[in-house]
């Protein structure tokens, strides 16, 4: 590819709705004509039929009311998920059919978020990690299954960037297929810094085979600009900032936070963020990663850091029994 058509890519900002119901928040994105991200618990059903709150499957009608959006994309609505049930009250089987169930224009993999919410340190961090593979495989897996491989976007998760690294090479033959690939743990992440977003996509841009493209999942506008010096590396970007916006808005006006309320929010958040897309480029300074944490000297340690090693990969190779999920 030459440098002219590397400069004319840009950045798709993708609009993430919380719902599809019909009405005027769905309206304005029609005819905002911006590709629209949509959360897999958007579609969850709930009863509590047996005393407690219990996720019981999928509403599909929502999907009928996609018509004349730019395109629909799935997020599977992994840090949701931890934070609102601990995990995911869905199967990797269960997701795959609602994968299947729209054209969507990629859906993202399962995948374990690491933000500091969700992975208090380092060994859980890990854990996470490959736990995400082992997610990224079984949906790579049953999407073929379905005829959906497509359509299917890997997405990579860490705290350093040297962690998205290996998260990207345990997970390379699926990546390259792919061509695209999200990165996960953005949203609550600062732009600088070595283990900001920037030190991240920078890394990425340097070790990833040239054709593959990322999709960066809730990024602050204010990053925009940083961003768009990879713009040949970013495909997108999402966020629902502009809900907490309206949620503000509507509480200092002591009004209701109706669609109506939320979608001029919207209109404003996608045209500012085209507005940062058209400022100069700006860089910051070269990050120097933090070092690994060190290997502990006490025998006990090293053998507990050995072990917990050996069942992440039995995790990823698939050989270890149980759930994953």
């Amino acid at each position: 590819m030459n440098s002219g058509a590397l400069k004319a890519r840009s950045i798709d900002v993708m609009i993430g709705l919380p719902h599809l119901s019909d009405g005027k928040l769905l309206d304005r994105a029609r005819r905002l004509q911006q590709p629209v991200l949509v959360s897999a618990n958007a579609f969850s059903r709930w009863s509590r039929r047996r005393g407690w709150r219990e996720w019981v499957g999928w509403s599909l009608r929502q999907l009928e009311n996609a018509q004349g959006l730019h395109s629909l994309s799935l997020d599977s609505a992994g840090f949701s998920a931890m934070v609102s049930y601990g995990g995911y009250p869905w199967t990797v089987d269960d997701y795959i059919r609602l994968a299947a169930a729209y054209p969507f224009r990629w859906w993202a993999s399962l995948d374990y978020c690491v933000e500091h919410q969700v992975a208090g340190d380092r060994e859980e961090v890990l854990d996470r990690m490959s736990r995400t593979v082992r997610s990224n495989i079984e949906c790579r897996l049953r999407a073929d299954d379905e005829g959906i491989l497509s359509t299917f976007m890997p997405v990579i998760q860490g705290r350093l960037p040297a962690d998205y690294e290996r998260c990207a090479d345990a997970l390379s033959g699926t990546i390259d297929r792919a061509g695209l690939v999200g990165v996960g743990s953005m949203c609550r992440r600062a732009i600088h810094g070595p283990e900001g977003l920037i030190a991240v996509v920078d890394h990425l841009d340097r070790i990833l085979p040239r054709p593959i493209r990322l999709h960066l999942f809730g990024v602050k506008g204010e990053a925009l600009p940083y961003l768009t010096a990879f713009r040949h590396r970013v495909a997108s970007i999402d966020s629902q900032a502009y809900g907490v916006a309206a949620r503000n808005a509507a509480r200092r006006d002591g009004r209701p936070k109706s669609d109506a309320v939320v979608a001029d929010h919207m209109e404003s958040w996608v045209r500012a963020q085209h507005e940062r897309l058209r400022q100069p480029q700006r860089r910051l300074p070269v990050q120097l990663p933090e070092p690994e944490p060190a290997r502990p000297d006490d025998p006990w340690e090293v053998a507990i850091a050995e072990a917990r090693q050996q069942i992440r990969e039995l995790i990823e190779s698939g050989d270890l029994l149980g759930p994953v999920l």
